[in-house]
């Protein structure tokens, strides 16, 4: 059998002050996981707010943000879903210090007040936040990109619809049912209602 040829196409000068950058079309490919940094930069925020609806207290809610990146730095390449890891990775660890330090009692600041620590209502709104942050995490990427473009995008249906290419209908019934998943795992950790 003979080998086959591909005729060689000679190399273009490129022209004076035009550099060609190759570009790389890939489609329907998953989206490609993000760097440890480029999660940090993402994610650092919300995970702080998180652990401080947690554990009430700043600093203790940086140290355990840091651990969890820490963690996460060194199980890196076993670790699909790096967000959602993160999130249950932080509730682990804030639970932990939680138990091993029941005794200390945070000090008071000016007033009265507990130094850093927002009221118990914003607390349990920022842990709800966490919460869904979380659950939103570990959905299918397709799950989560309908949540987004409806609820961070605010599109109707319809739009949604021309950009996925599914149909109106399923749009609808998808979204139905992904919120209703979403629902009971907040009702599983023990957030009911909208008042957290």
């Amino acid at each position: 059998m003979e080998p086959l040829a591909f005729p060689r196409v000679p190399a273009q000068p490129a022209e004076a002050g035009k550099t060609v950058v190759p570009i790389a079309l890939t489609m329907n490919s998953p989206t490609p996981t993000p760097t440890l940094a480029a999660l940090f930069e993402a994610e650092e925020s919300a995970l702080l707010r998180f652990a401080l609806g947690l554990v009430g207290r700043r600093v203790v809610a940086e140290e355990l943000v840091q651990e969890a990146f820490l963690r996460l730095h060194q199980v890196w390449d076993q670790v699909e879903n790096p967000r959602a890891w993160l999130y249950q990775s932080l509730r682990n660890l804030a639970i932990n210090h939680l138990r091993d330090h029941r005794r200390e009692a945070p000090l008071e600041g000016e007033g009265g007040a507990v130094a850093d620590q927002p009221p118990p209502e914003t607390l349990g709104r920022m842990e709800a936040v966490g919460l869904v942050r979380m659950l939103l995490a570990e959905l299918p990427p397709e799950d989560r990109q309908l949540v987004l473009l409806k609820y961070q995008a605010d599109l109707k249906y319809q739009e949604i619809s021309a950009m996925t290419g599914l149909s109106v209908g399923n749009v609808g019934y998808r979204l139905h049912h992904v919120l209703k998943g979403l629902a009971d795992g907040l009702r599983r950790v023990g957030v009911e209602g909208s008042g957290g």
